[in-house]
């Protein structure tokens, strides 16, 4: 499927705000984390606190690693505006579905953690 170069722009730019977002909220996560990990000392706790804090881990590279894709799709787009300007605005480039696939699971996927986090954060405050 082919869409424009300017819809892909926009969606990378869109992309971007959301993971610099995620990126934002795994501190305050790792924050509320470590507050109980200071009033709780036992066992089932800092297994608990250990599994949320590598998935903060997990997530904060998978973050990373999206930027990185999303910013060479980017330096594509540029280079391929930059050899040819001509009409631009008129020209179809491959629709980017797995990048689009990517962001929108780690999103649930984050989501989900933020959830379980929240419950698990309710339970021992």
């Amino acid at each position: 499927m082919k869409t424009s170069i300017y819809n892909q722009h926009q969606e990378h730019s869109e992309w971007m705000n959301k993971l610099a977002f995620y990126k934002d909220e795994i501190p305050v996560m790792q924050k509320r984390i470590e507050e109980i990990s200071s009033k709780n000392t036992g066992k089932d706790v800092a297994i608990k606190i250990e599994h949320f804090q590598n998935q903060l881990l997990i997530k904060a590279n998978t973050i990373s690693s999206l930027v990185h894709h999303i910013q060479r799709d980017e330096k594509v787009l540029q280079a391929d505006i930059a050899s040819n300007p001509t009409a631009v605005d008129h020209r179809k480039a491959e629709d980017h579905t797995e990048e689009r696939n990517m962001v929108e699971s780690f999103e649930t996927e984050f989501n989900a953690l933020r959830k379980d986090l929240n419950v698990f954060l309710s339970e021992w405050m």
